[in-house]
């Protein structure tokens, strides 16, 4: 496979190499599946060092576009897992200190827009999912812990009901940085009514297919989390922190 490739260029390159590669793979030109050249003839076709390819196929494997089947060498390209390249997202959000008010307003576009289209595309089986997460909630209204596991699921169905991958995408990483915080008010305030109440609101909304009712309420219940955050007397300009989950 001869690639485009300059020896003179300020850019290495192995990353020269590492982005024609990944062109070929989100062009279809290379799709899933497809078995990779060798190290050894990628080196020789393209007059570089063997390393110089090992630098790059390591990039590619990184960002989750080849792998390798367990014990040996061949390489495949691959798709990569949505889910795990979202959450890689967590790490950098803490270390550059994003605020929870910076996640809340996150939340705050991304959820109503979920539950809208929740509305439109719910299916029997995320109706099925959100009434038994219903069901576990009223069974855990004096456990504090289970029900901020429960909101968090509840508003991860949401969004595998809105059948739209980048608010999936979107609302993991999120989902994450979310937890410790909103564990926090959950423990200070008696809110566990308010939250199933609204969580109930929601759901028969998305069962009727009422995409503006379902919005509203949506909108509603974020606002009431935030004015529980206040009365909780935290700090909603403070940086978010790495979540412990474990649980989760």
């Amino acid at each position: 496979m001869k690639l485009d490739l300059d020896n003179t260029a300020d850019q290495p390159v192995f990353r020269q190499l590492a982005q024609a590669l990944k062109q070929k793979i989100l062009s279809g030109e290379l799709q899933p599946g497809a078995r990779m050249p060798a190290e050894t003839a990628l080196a020789g076709e393209n007059g570089i060092h063997r390393s110089t390819v090992r630098e790059a196929i390591r990039a590619l494997e990184q960002q989750g576009l080849l792998y390798r089947e367990e014990g040996k060498r061949k390489l495949f390209v691959s798709r990569p897992d949505t889910e795990a390249l979202s959450r890689r997202l967590v790490t950098p959000m803490v270390m550059n200190r994003v605020t929870f008010e910076e996640i809340w307003e996150a939340i705050r576009a991304l959820d109503p827009a979920a539950a809208e289209a929740a509305a439109n595309r719910r299916n029997v089986e995320d109706l099925a999912a959100l009434d038994d997460n219903i069901a576990r909630t009223k069974a855990a209204m004096g456990d504090p812990d289970a029900l901020v596991r429960l909101d968090i699921e509840f508003h991860e169905l949401i969004a595998l009901a809105a059948d739209n991958r980048v608010i999936k995408s979107l609302r993991l990483p999120i989902s994450d940085l979310f937890y410790p915080s909103f564990q926090t008010v959950m423990t200070s305030l008696n809110a566990s009514e308010r939250l199933l109440a609204a969580h109930e609101k929601i759901l028969q909304a998305i069962k009727w297919g009422d995409a503006d009712e379902a919005k509203e309420w949506m909108i509603k219940h974020l606002n009431d989390f935030r004015k529980g955050y206040e009365l909780a007397s935290l700090d909603i300009t403070g940086p978010a922190v790495l979540p412990k989950m474990q649980d989760r």
